[in-house]
């Protein structure tokens, strides 16, 4: 190949590769000025909504919330003090203790008073069998409780023996390391009863990071700011996640995702559609695309709602190792779900849900890993033969690492408009200081992650969750 032909190459892959920077940050840009819109038309709704009725209510919709456990005895207890303490009337709590081997059973037996009871399980999903059994409380205080204790079969197939036993219309999922503020249940049925024409089938809303905040009877009592540069970093990632992205789809009915670490689904249909799928390491997404799915081929109206309160706290990985693992994870989720799905994409018979929220996962979550490492074998390349225009090239690198510093504080000025949730002195200004931290701090290892992700699913063949090593939440 001559000299003139590997210029033209370079010149291709060049205009690709600003080609694509220039779609995502446009594409950013949008989703956040929809976001915005969106979050401040809510929180004017929001001003004239007398949550009260919603909690006093005896004819509100019966919600179960269903929380897998696995080794999680640091957590448990006060987690599900915390789950037992919401300010909602119609709702009971599904403990699915998913053949841990640690005392997390015993932990839960001797807080709670449980006793074993026969309970008839309706085996619509089929689930692993039964270990212990089914447990509930000789105490009327936790008459709302009940601790299932099963074989091991990871958090989808604990979240479908969940679904099985719940009574409910709906189904809150949430990981039990989470901790779920009182009005959580009240806010998050709202989208449901809203609506009258278009079905609502999901909800979901912002979690925060609870790590190094107090907590004392299952409440939130303190929020802090980790010391931990990974963690804040983190803090700064989900503020831009959920104030600038989510609301945006949302708008758009576009969401793909609800968090597993806490989301409310119509039971109906989520069992009509199977359950949680046992094949895949990202549950939370693969039912929610395969719940609006099933949606649009009966051709029904229907929306994916998301609110942007602060619902649901949860502990963050706080070790790079952890870290890597989880991110590992969501990659390979992402990658799964695409892929079984890939029916939807580009496919007008799914109007918006596959010819823009499929594209855009694909394009911009799905394959953006795989274009950044790309683009950096590429410059490396260019380096080796002398065709770096560094005056240009430096002033792409700062225009869009000034990008991501300016994208952050959108996220900031948000945050302190709305909910305001780190109030202690200077803690605005920390946050404002760490987006510029940031980007080095997490983004090398995000795309580390992803990279490693791709290589585990297309060449190790990984299925394996990975370990989330907790450290417990902080309690007086």
């Amino acid at each position: 190949m001559d000299t003139s032909s590997v210029k033209i190459i370079l010149q291709i892959l060049h205009v690709i590769f600003f080609g694509y920077a220039f779609a995502a940050i446009l594409s950013y840009i949008i989703l956040s000025v929809i976001s915005g819109k969106e979050t401040i038309e809510y929180s004017k709704r929001k001003s004239f909504i007398n949550y009260k009725d919603i909690l006093s209510s005896t004819i509100s919709p019966s919600i179960t919330i269903i929380a897998p456990a696995y080794n999680e005895s640091l957590n448990v207890v006060e987690n599900v003090r915390s789950l037992l303490s919401n300010h909602y009337v119609n709702y009971n709590v599904i403990i699915v203790n998913d053949g841990s081997e640690d005392d997390s059973l015993e932990r839960l037996i001797e807080a709670y008073d449980l006793e074993k009871t026969e309970y008839i399980i309706n085996d619509k999903i089929k689930t692993q069998p039964l270990r212990a059994g089914i447990f509930k409380s000789k105490n009327p205080a936790f008459e709302k409780l009940m601790v299932v204790d099963k074989k091991n079969g990871g958090k989808a197939d604990a979240l479908n023996m969940g679904l099985n036993l719940s009574k409910s219309k709906y189904v809150a999922c949430i990981d039990v390391d989470c901790l779920l503020l009182e009005d959580a249940l009240q806010k998050l049925i709202k989208p449901f009863l809203d609506e009258t024409e278009t079905k609502v089938i999901a909800a979901g809303g912002v979690i925060r990071i609870v790590n190094s905040c107090t907590i004392k009877g299952g409440k939130l009592m303190d929020i802090n700011l980790p010391k931990s540069l990974l963690v804040k970093s983190q803090i700064l990632e989900y503020l831009r996640a959920f104030l600038l992205g989510r609301m945006a789809w949302s708008r758009l009915n576009g969401l793909l995702v609800i968090s597993g670490a806490f989301g409310v689904l119509d039971k109906e249909i989520a069992i009509t559609v199977g359950g949680y799928d046992t094949n895949t390491v990202g549950e939370d997404m693969e039912i929610i695309v395969r719940m609006r799915r099933y949606m649009e081929e009966k051709n029904e109206k229907y929306r994916v709602s998301y609110i942007p309160d602060p619902l649901c706290w949860t502990e963050a990985p706080d070790s790079y190792k952890i870290f890597i693992s989880q991110r590992n994870r969501w990659t390979r989720g992402t990658i799964e779900t695409l892929k079984k799905h890939r029916k939807i994409g580009f496919n007008r018979k799914y109007g918006s849900f596959g010819l823009v929220s499929y594209p855009y996962w694909l394009i911009f979550e799905r394959l953006a890993p795989i274009i950044e490492l790309i683009g950096l074998i590429y410059f490396i390349i260019l380096i080796i033969l002398q065709e770096v225009k560094w005056e240009y090239a430096m002033s792409f690198l700062v225009l869009s690492y000034l990008f991501s510093v300016v994208f952050s504080l959108m996220a900031i000025y948000s945050e302190e408009l709305t909910f305001h949730q780190y109030k202690k002195k200077g803690t605005g200004i920390k946050l404002v200081l760490l987006s510029a931290l940031e980007p080095f701090a997490l983004h090398p290892f995000i795309l580390y992650a992803a990279i490693q992700g791709n290589y585990d699913y297309y060449f190790n063949k990984k299925k394996k969750w990975g370990n989330m090593v907790r450290k417990g939440l902080s309690t007086t």
